[in-house]
């Protein structure tokens, strides 16, 4: 098996084509080109940085330090989650919502494929449960982070509507349900596409990555599905729970919609 090796010259070949987006965004007065090359810098930076930290973690391959890397990273997908919504609970819910669900979400999915498919030795091997973890929480931080704010935009828009439901006496879970139904179908929906389209619209990164490096197509196949079914597993767990917890957030034990909890709205 063997791999063609990449040198930075041809990495920053490749980088010229983000200057030239720049370049249309400027042209074209889109106001993107400052945005676009900050991201460029930090996608660099970051991946930079990841790579030197997963060459020790591989080298070293003890639990606490693969523990301590999951964690640093729950946490920034935890906060990339919230500020991607529009309207946040107060408090620092946002933050424990989208924390708390990934976390269990990332967790019981990584160990499932760690015990079960990969039949990792040890367990805690970083060169699988670093990677396996990250692919689980980039596409359960999207559905989280769509699926909490659909449900609180939804909640604003239909306020009238459901305090009506909860004014003729219906129960809080009840008169939420319209808005939870949304946003776990808003959530659910970029897996769904990807699931769609691997395969005909586009060959995922991994399974491009595997056949670059020479594994041969049928096996590089298998590993795709199991991450693809991982994935859906585990959005589809980390999203309901945010979802439900949040429905819960904007409840009471009084059955009262409490739009006071989000940032910027009073009852």
């Amino acid at each position: 098996m063997s791999y063609q090796t990449l040198s930075y010259l041809d990495v920053l070949g490749a980088g010229l084509l983000l200057l030239i987006n720049a370049l249309i965004s400027i042209v074209m007065r889109l106001g993107l080109e400052k945005r676009l090359l900050l991201a460029g810098l930090r996608m660099i930076v970051q991946l930079a940085l990841m790579g030197l930290v997963l060459k020790a973690l591989f080298q070293s391959a003890s639990p606490l330090f693969t523990v301590l890397a999951a964690m640093v990273m729950l946490g920034f997908a935890a906060r990339e989650a919230m500020v991607r919504q529009d309207r946040k609970f107060s408090g620092g819910w946002s933050y424990a919502l989208g924390a708390g669900s990934m976390t269990v979400a990332g967790t019981l999915v990584t160990l499932f494929a760690l015990s079960g498919q990969l039949h990792a030795d040890p367990w805690y091997d970083p060169r699988y449960a670093i990677p396996i973890l990250g692919m689980v929480l980039g596409n359960t931080m999207n559905g989280v982070s769509i699926g909490l704010d659909r449900l609180v935009s939804a909640c604003v828009r239909d306020r009238t509507a459901i305090e009506a439901r909860l004014a003729l006496g219906a129960e809080a879970r009840v008169a939420l349900h319209g808005p939870v139904r949304e946003a776990m179908r808003s959530g659910m929906i970029p897996t769904i596409n990807g699931m769609s389209a691997v395969g005909l619209v586009s060959i995922p990164g991994m399974m491009t990555g595997q056949i670059l490096a020479g594994v041969d197509p049928v096996e590089a196949v298998k590993y795709q599905l199991l991450i693809m079914f991982l994935i859906g597993g585990g959005t589809a767990l980390g999203l309901c729970m945010a979802v439900f917890s949040g429905a819960w957030r904007l409840s009471d034990h009084r059955h009262r919609l409490r739009l006071d909890r989000l940032d910027g709205l009073k009852e």
